[in-house]
C-alpha cells in the first residue's frame, strides 16, 4: 500500500497528509486501533484531551514497532482549559497521560469567542513551542477572523488550522486565505461523519473508479492539498481509507464533487460557541 505523502509545515516540520482520527474511539479500543493503524501504514495519529484516550494513544506509540521519530502525534487543549495558565496545566496533564517526551502538534480545540480567552491560550502554545515541548502549534475550528486576531496580537501564525471540511462544506474562502499565509488546512469530519457517502453522485464516481465512496472523498481531499484524519473502527476500514494513492479523479469528477457544496455542517459554527 502506498504510504501517505508528507506535507511541509511553515515551521519546517513535515506532517503525513492522511492520518487516523481518534474522535469517539473509546479508550478501551484506542490502543489496539492505533496499533492497527500503525501496522497498516499510518504515521499520523490525531487525538485530543476531550477524546479521553490520550493515555491509550501514548501506549500505542510506545509499543509500536515504528520509531517515535517516524510518528506524528497531535493533541488539543479543550475549551474548558482556554487561558494562559490553564492551558499550560492542561498540556502538562496531557503529556503525563501520553507518557511521551514531546508532542508533534498541539492545537487550540475551539476558540470559544464568548469567553475571549483564545489569544491567551495561543500565547501559552507559543511558550510551549519555545520551550521545545511541542514541535508545531496550530488551531482548530478557527474562522479567518480568529486567526487574524491571534496573529495581530502575538505576531505568530498557526501552521495548521483543523476545521470541519468535506464536499458539503469545502471551506473555499478559508483555504484560499490560508494558502496565501502558508497555513495548512486539516479536515476533521472529512467524510461528514459518513453522511456524505450516501450521495448518489459519489456512488457513481466510486463505481467508475472501482472504489468506495469513502475512498473517492478522501482522494478528493488529497488532491485539494488538505490534510485529512478519517476515523475508522476496524482494521479493514483503516486499510481502505489509506488506500487512496494509486488512482486519480478527473476533471469531471472534480466538477461533480464541487457541485455538492451546500454549506451543511455536522458540527457547530465556531462563532456560536
Amino acid at each position: 500500500m502506498t504510504p501517505a505523502p508528507e506535507l511541509e509545515l511553515a515551521d519546517g516540520a513535515r506532517i503525513p497528509q492522511l492520518g487516523f482520527g481518534l474522535y469517539k474511539v473509546p479508550a478501551t479500543d484506542a490502543t489496539a486501533l492505533a496499533l492497527a493503524a500503525i501496522r497498516a501504514g499510518y504515521r499520523h495519529l490525531d487525538t485530543a484531551a476531550f477524546y479521553d484516550n490520550e493515555a491509550e494513544v501514548g501506549r500505542a506509540v510506545r509499543e509500536a514497532e515504528v520509531a517515535r521519530n517516524d510518528l506524528f502525534v497531535t493533541s488539543k487543549v479543550w475549551k474548558d482549559d482556554n487561558g494562559f495558565d490553564a492551558t499550560l496545566r492542561a498540556f502538562d496533564a496531557s503529556m503525563a497521560r501520553f507518557g511521551l517526551d514531546a508532542l508533534d502538534l498541539y492545537l487550540i480545540h475551539w476558540p470559544v469567542p464568548s469567553t475571549d480567552l483564545y489569544v491567551d491560550t495561543w500565547r501559552a502554545l507559543v511558550r510551549l513551542q519555545a520551550e521545545g515541548r511541542v514541535r508545531s502549534i496550530g488551531v482548530s475550528n478557527f474562522h479567518v477572523h480568529h486567526v487574524d486576531r491571534i496573529v495581530a496580537e502575538t505576531g505568530v501564525a498557526p501552521v495548521v488550522n483543523q476545521v470541519e471540511l468535506h464536499p458539503w462544506l469545502p471551506q473555499r474562502a478559508l483555504r484560499e486565505d490560508h494558502a496565501a499565509r502558508g497555513i495548512r488546512v486539516e479536515a476533521w469530519s472529512p467524510l461528514a461523519r459518513g453522511r456524505v457517502l450516501e450521495d448518489p453522485t459519489l456512488a457513481g464516481i466510486a463505481a467508475r473508479h472501482g472504489r468506495s465512496p469513502a475512498q473517492v472523498v478522501l482522494r478528493w481531499h488529497m488532491e485539494q492539498g488538505v490534510i485529512a484524519i478519517p476515523k475508522a473502527s476496524s482494521p479493514p476500514r483503516l486499510r481502505e481509507n489509506l488506500d487512496v494513492f494509486d488512482f486519480a479523479l478527473d476533471d469531471a469528477d472534480a466538477a461533480a464533487i464541487a457541485a455538492l457544496e451546500s454549506g451543511t455542517r455536522t458540527g457547530r459554527d465556531p462563532d456560536l460557541d
